[in-house]
């Protein structure tokens, strides 16, 4: 089936429910219907003829639907609201909030919330070659303002601590030039946190740019270590700087700060997800990304106990 180009064009095509489940099973089986179950796999099944559209497998004799093993199980939302919903988190540059997409699907707030992290979880991207070349590694603080604490005996507001990352989340992330960023909330910017995430992603035989944290400072045992010193310069003979990740960042906060005003620390790794899969499929176009998300639903699954349970 023909993937839309435009959201006019997706709106059309999925506003018939049969034809966008025809688009969620061509995507998930394109060599045929498969059992979806865990430890199963197999192709013996048969079509159950009735409303819904589900199958039978012959294998471990049980049914399924196309929600089955994926983020729509479970879910009474139709495909007609799910694909479009999908297509304006992926092609929305700064994300989409869960009450405008409550507004724009005539669902409730919390669904639309619920629906918006099950959609995150399916653009979660699996990391398995690591990063090459120029790569570009910064840590940065994500959260609301330092809030004064306390007042002082002449009437001034003080703060129990100081610093930039006092009431923040630390996120770390590397950044091939012209290429993937990936991130990862982490508890501290401490050399133990850092380093491991830096060895586990980035090749060996890569040149790497930091700034001049001190945690940093072994780099220059395994890799190609250049330092640039923001107190001092932000760009030294042309190629040194942390500039390319620093974009990153800047339109992760423009999200989080602008669409989702403030996310509980919690839920930060999802959002990051979000972004980075943006990110990465920027050189695609709404369609083709559109579709990339939609295929990421399959083998994955979050329910609302796990989402909203206390870490």
């Amino acid at each position: 089936m023909k993937t839309p180009n435009t959201l006019l064009e997706a709106i059309t095509t999925f506003s018939d429910p049969e034809v966008a489940h025809d688009f969620v099973k061509a995507l998930r089986w394109p060599n045929g219907v498969a059992c979806p179950r865990m430890g199963c796999g197999s192709a013996d099944v048969r079509e159950i003829r009735g409303k819904r559209p589900r199958w039978y497998c012959r294998e471990c004799k049980r049914e399924f639907t196309a929600k089955v093993n994926s983020i729509f199980e479970d879910s009474p939302i139709g495909f007609d609201k799910w694909l479009p919903a999908m297509w304006l988190i992926s092609a929305n540059r700064n994300g989409i909030s869960s009450l405008e997409l409550h507004r724009a699907l005539g669902v409730t707030q919390k669904t639309a919330w619920f629906m918006l992290h099950r959609i995150r979880l399916a653009m979660q991207e699996g990391n398995i070659e690591k990063l090459s070349g120029e790569i570009e590694a910064d840590e940065t603080f994500v959260g609301g303002k330092r809030q004064a604490t306390k007042r002082s005996p002449f009437g001034r507001r003080s703060h129990l601590a100081h610093g930039p990352a006092t009431g923040k989340t630390t996120v770390f992330g590397m950044m091939e030039r012209g290429g993937k960023v990936r991130a990862f909330v982490v508890p501290d910017h401490k050399r133990k946190t850092l380093l491991p995430r830096i060895f586990e992603h980035v090749s060996p035989d890569a040149t790497v740019y930091t700034d001049a944290l001190k945690s940093y400072a072994e780099l220059r045992a395994n890799y190609r270590h250049f330092v640039i010193n923001h107190a001092v310069e932000y760009v030294r003979d042309h190629h040194v700087h942390t500039n390319s990740i620093e974009n990153f960042w800047s339109v992760l906060k423009r999200t989080i700060g602008g669409t989702y005003i403030c996310p509980r620390p919690k839920h930060l790794d999802r959002y990051l997800d979000e972004q980075i899969f943006r990110f990465n499929e920027r050189e695609n176009k709404d369609g083709p990304r559109f579709a990339k998300a939609v295929k990421g639903a399959d083998s994955k699954r979050l329910t609302y106990t796990k989402l909203t349970a206390k870490k």
